[in-house]
């Protein structure tokens, strides 16, 4: 029982000794200052920067000839290859051309005859007229033989006419390229009967080097885009300088640039949208026509555009785009910002930031709102990357 009450009494006296010990470190040791977080900052200065607009668009051949017969007759031969480039001019059908160098050869014969008669007819009206004016013979006599010959000269330009309007025929059983252009298939074979104007194309030619692209704008998109003109805000390019990109149906870029060629006058009534129409080289054929496309248009420039870089911005619970910035009383501040686009590495904010605010970048995990930071300027090192 003693010696129960021996360890209790020592237990008591370590606690104590323990207590003292803790109150005097705790009494002489001062708290450690805090220490003042380093980040990296951007500050925002304005820049030129194109504004893009994305709008959705087809590609249309640039020249397109469908291939009618002018003549009636049978298909003799087809003198191309499908799917092969032709040069204006070539000769892609023969029809048989009987029928029409028997016309041909008829109608020069016929005007050989209306030469040779009218030849006759001139004599005998210059003789007429000698006579006549010596009274050798009667007035009327000359007359007929004057009249004669005004008629055989009408008959020789009839005669004229025929041969050319024959000649012509016979041209038109070799049918020619009217433009050159890369053929489609064939919709006759050799034999097949094709009658003149007929509705069936025999074939149909496409220059698609150059080639169109026809996009759609809203015209809520242009009224906007004209306020911002009239504002001020932006700057239009020229209509000849407005450079287009195209983004291909797989997500690839097309590696050659465009130019606007035609704005659309009239809004269209049933869907409210405008047509513009872009040129773009075509040269190793990518581009075919009836390709689905999104086009970029540079219709206009931001002269004092902000630009930060992404992983600057973040967002907040609500999806709202926020960034973090160094005030002049070098406290962190949360601001709310609105982004258009990326740009490269970097957002296109529109609002929430303004020329001169140190948007920080670097060390956002050693820091919140309302601490006090020092910034270290980064500009020079993300602009070199």
């Amino acid at each position: 029982m003693l010696h129960r009450k021996s360890l209790l009494k020592l237990m008591l006296s370590l606690l104590l000794a323990v207590s003292v010990l803790g109150a005097c470190s705790r009494s002489t040791d001062a708290p450690a200052p805090k220490q003042v977080a380093e980040v990296g900052t951007v500050t925002v200065a304005p820049e030129s920067q194109a504004v893009l607009t994305e709008l959705p668009g087809r590609t249309v051949a640039y020249l397109t000839a469908d291939i009618r017969p002018q003549i009636s007759g049978i298909i003799q031969r087809r003198l191309f290859t499908e799917g092969a480039n032709v040069k204006q001019g070539q000769a892609l059908y023969q029809i048989d051309p009987a029928i029409y160098q028997a016309a041909y050869d008829s109608a020069k014969a016929s005007l050989t005859r209306a030469e040779a008669t009218l030849d006759a007819s001139k004599l005998r009206a210059q003789r007429y007229t000698e006579l006549n004016q010596i009274d050798a013979v009667s007035k009327q006599d000359n007359d007929d033989a004057q009249s004669v010959l005004r008629e055989n000269m009408a008959a020789l330009g009839v005669a004229r006419a025929a041969l050319k309007a024959a000649e012509i025929n016979l041209g038109f059983t070799r049918i020619t390229a009217p433009i050159s252009g890369r053929v489609e298939a064939s919709t006759v074979t050799p034999g097949a009967l094709v009658v003149a104007q007929q509705s069936l194309a025999m074939t149909t030619i496409q220059k698609i080097d150059p080639i169109y692209v026809d996009v759609t704008q809203s015209s809520v998109d242009v009224l906007r885009l004209r306020r911002e003109f009239t504002s001020g805000n932006i700057k239009a390019f020229g209509r000849d300088e407005v450079p287009v990109r195209l983004i291909l149906e797989d997500g690839s870029v097309y590696p050659s640039q465009g130019k606007l060629k035609f704005n659309g006058l009239n809004v269209n009534s049933s869907t409210g949208v405008i047509t513009l129409r872009a040129e773009f080289p075509n040269i190793d054929g990518i581009l075919l026509p009836g390709m689905y496309v999104r086009a970029q248009l540079e219709q206009a420039v931001d002269e004092t555009a902000i630009l930060v870089p992404q992983k600057a911005v973040t967002r907040d619970v609500t999806g709202a785009a926020t960034t973090l910035i160094l005030n002049d009383a070098g406290k962190v501040e949360r601001r709310t910002v609105t982004v258009e686009r990326t740009v490269g590495s970097r957002w296109w904010v529109s609002a929430g930031l303004q020329a001169g605010d140190k948007v920080i970048v670097d060390g956002l995990q050693k820091i919140k709102e309302g601490d006090s930071a020092r910034a270290v300027d980064m500009s020079t090192a993300l602009s070199q990357k």
